[in-house]
C-alpha cells in the first residue's frame, strides 16, 4: 500500500476543486488499495461562485481546507504537514488556477502559494510519482517553472498550453480519456474538464492516469 498525497483547492469546479474529479479519483486510488492523505491549504478563496448561475457572489468569503472538507468527509491536513508521499495526485477545477496560485488571473506571470509550491517541487524533484488532472497541470508547470521541464497535456486547449510552455512545461495533445505520460520524471496527467465531456469519458482518463501511477509505485 502507497501513502498518496491528494491535493484539492476547495470544492465546486468554478471556485474550487472540480468534485467529480476528485470523487473518481479518491475511489480508483482506495480500490488499488493506497492510503489517502487528504491535502489542502488552510488560505481563503480569491472568490466565491454561485454555481447555480455561474456568478461570482460579491463578498462571501470561504476557506479552501474548510471546503475541501467536504469531499473528503474529514479536515485535510495543510501542505506543509504532508510528510512521506510515495506519490502525489492534484485534481482540477479552477480552484487550482485560481487559489492555489494565480494562473487564472497572470498566466505566465503567475506565483504559486509557497507550501503548495515547496510540495510540488520537492515531490517532482525527489524522482516521486506524481498525477495531474484537468487545469492543475498548469499549477505543476507554474511550480516547476522547467527545472525539470515535464511533459505535460490541458488536452487541446491552445491558450492555456502556450501558457504552460511559457513556463517551462512541455505540451503534449490529448484526449478527454487518454493520458499523457512523462516516464522521465514520473508525471501523468489527463485532460478531464479541459474537454466539454461526459462524466464517463473523464472517469476513463483519471482511471488510465491512476494505473501509470499505480504501476510506478508497484
Amino acid at each position: 500500500m502507497a501513502r498518496i498525497g491528494v491535493l484539492i483547492s476547495g470544492c465546486g469546479f468554478l471556485d474550487g476543486a472540480e468534485i467529480h474529479e476528485t470523487v473518481i479519483t479518491l475511489l480508483a486510488l482506495s480500490e488499488r488499495g493506497h492510503e489517502i492523505v487528504p491535502l489542502a491549504p488552510a488560505i481563503e478563496q480569491r472568490g466565491v461562485v454561485d454555481h447555480r448561475s455561474g456568478n461570482e457572489v460579491e463578498g462571501a468569503t470561504r476557506r479552501v481546507d474548510e471546503e475541501a472538507a467536504r469531499i473528503f468527509r474529514g479536515a485535510p491536513k495543510p501542505p506543509a504537514e504532508a510528510g512521506a508521499l510515495d506519490a502525489l495526485v492534484l485534481p482540477g477545477g479552477f480552484g487550482a488556477a485560481l487559489n492555489l496560485c494565480d494562473f487564472a488571473l497572470k498566466g505566465p506571470e503567475c506565483s504559486v502559494q509557497q507550501e503548495v509550491r515547496e510540495l510540488i517541487e520537492g515531490h517532482v524533484r525527489a524522482g516521486r510519482p506524481l498525477g495531474c488532472w484537468c487545469i492543475a497541470p498548469a499549477l505543476v508547470a507554474a511550480s516547476l517553472r522547467g527545472e525539470p521541464k515535464v511533459k505535460l497535456t490541458v488536452g487541446k486547449d491552445k491558450d492555456t498550453a502556450s501558457a504552460m510552455e511559457a513556463l517551462g512545461a512541455t505540451h503534449v495533445d490529448c484526449e478527454v480519456s487518454d493520458c499523457v505520460v512523462d516516464e522521465e520524471h514520473r508525471v501523468v496527467s489527463t485532460p478531464a474538464y479541459m474537454y466539454d465531456a461526459e462524466i464517463h469519458q473523464v472517469r476513463r482518463g483519471i482511471e488510465k492516469a491512476v494505473d501509470v501511477l499505480h504501476g510506478w509505485l508497484s
